[in-house]
């Protein structure tokens, strides 16, 4: 059975930086795409980021140039590097896999992420 375990959130200061990881297993890791999405209060889970098996990356436009998504299949873990944090980055940030083929038992508890001064 597949579980992802989201980590490396919390508090930071607009501007600051953080990295989130996502620890797979259950799975061959190395042969699937995923992703990273995030929900604030009040809204609906949106698309952040995601990472082929190739290692090909798509990142959301409303953080494009700030985040980037990095996988390590040595260690079947994948990573969300977030920089010049916005107060509007404030949200629970959750993995799964790729666009068009996430799965609704995959997702994890998230970690939040609370961008203020």
């Amino acid at each position: 059975q597949v579980q992802l375990v989201e980590s490396g959130g919390g508090l930071v200061q607009p501007g600051g930086s953080l990295r989130l990881s996502c620890a797979v297993s259950g799975i061959i890791f190395s042969i699937y795409g995923l992703g990273w999405y995030r929900q604030a209060t009040g809204k609906p889970r949106e698309f952040v980021a995601s990472i082929s098996s190739g290692g090909s990356t798509d990142i959301a436009d409303s953080v494009k140039g700030r985040f980037s998504i990095s996988r390590d299949n040595a260690k079947n873990t994948v990573y969300l590097q977030m920089n010049s944090l916005k107060p509007e980055d404030t949200a629970v940030y959750y993995c799964n896999f790729e666009p068009g083929n996430i799965r609704r038992g995959a997702w994890g508890q998230g970690t939040q992420v609370t961008v203020s001064s």
